[in-house]
């Protein structure tokens, strides 16, 4: 592994947040013809395993799996790291959405892929996209892993890649964040200072980038990316995008240049449409309950008593109450 890695989950939150924010706005009331060019611009796969794929219903509760990459462009969609894992929970009421994110190192079980030959042991969960044999088969057993963790199945899923990064923000013009701790960067010497900037795409990575000063370290960074989705999507309705059809078929193009999406059979309008009253007041950000330890020389995030609370949280579409129990496991986005 290279001592130095692009910022591709950064990238990854950009395209995510862009299409998140942007495609409902076109989609809702659009011509198909419109509908077509757009759902023809997205890479499709298999990318939910048979088990944990749910039903087409669109009734809600809904599960959607998002997953970061470092693939390339000769490789569109299909990577070979999965470091940042997002599992997106839209309640029954459908008017808002619960990001939580799995920490790329945390201890699960990770059950057999006949397919590849893989059977099964007990590794960080991003391990599992490797056993699975990377592209789709390895966010087969991802989705596997998170099904049998979290007791749900997705409607959906999003793998993601930044070949179409430099397009979104460029249309989108940076984007205004709001720093909730002074972070200086390792690679720059830059510090970022609390307070709300608007900060350009250069400007925005470096600070996504940064953990090894944060006293959170990668659970502050985690913050950070959920942050940055929530100021993404803000960015996307203040800016009339909707109204300017060169600018948002660049951003809609970009995304599908960058973007696998399973969307379980459903249509992608209808999809939207179904989640047309998420607005970006409306994201709460939830850290994992867990520690980092030790293992046999190897550092892992392992779980703590009130885990299975979220788990099953999300199983039960009762995470509003959940927040309201936990705060202290609630991101301030």
């Amino acid at each position: 592994m290279p001592a130095v890695r692009s910022p591709w989950w950064a990238k990854l939150l950009i395209v995510v947040g862009a299409l998140l924010a942007i495609v409902p706005l076109v989609l809702i009331g659009a011509e198909r013809a419109l509908t077509a060019r757009y759902y023809d611009a997205l890479h499709h796969g298999k990318l939910l395993a048979p088990d944990s794929r749910n039903g087409t219903s669109l009734s809600g509760p809904l599960n959607f799996l998002l997953i970061g990459s470092d693939a390339r462009a000769k490789n569109p969609g299909m990577g070979a790291r999965s470091d940042t894992i997002i599992v997106v929970h839209v309640p029954a009421t459908l008017d808002r959405a619960y990001l939580i994110s799995i920490p790329r190192d945390l201890r699960v079980d990770i059950p057999p892929y006949p397919d590849n030959g893989f059977t099964g042991r007990v590794d960080k969960i991003n391990s599992s996209f490797q056993y699975g044999g990377q592209g789709e088969g390895g966010v087969q057993l991802l989705s596997e892993t998170l099904t049998r963790m979290l007791g749900v199945r997705f409607d959906g899923a999003a793998l993601v890649n930044f070949g179409g990064f430099d397009k979104v923000v460029q249309a989108l013009g940076g984007v205004r964040l709001c720093i909730d701790e002074q972070v200086k960067s390792i690679h720059t010497g830059h510090v970022f200072h609390t307070g709300c900037y608007d900060l350009t795409a250069t400007q925005t990575l470096d600070y996504l980038r940064q953990r090894e000063t944060l006293p959170g370290g990668d659970f502050d960074r985690q913050r950070h990316q959920q942050q940055f989705l929530q100021a993404i999507f803000e960015k996307t309705f203040a800016s009339g995008l909707a109204q300017n059809p060169v600018r948002l078929d660049q951003i809609i193009r970009g995304v599908g240049s960058s973007m696998t999406v399973d969307t379980n059979g459903v249509p992608l309008d209808q999809l939207v449409y179904t989640l047309r009253n998420i607005r970006p007041a409306s994201l709460v950000g939830v850290r994992l309950p867990s520690v980092i330890r030790n293992i046999d020389g190897v550092s892992y995030v392992l779980p703590v008593p009130v885990t299975p609370t979220l788990y099953a949280a999300v199983a039960s579409d009762t995470l509003a109450q959940w927040v309201a129990t936990y705060p202290s496991w609630v991101n301030p986005l």
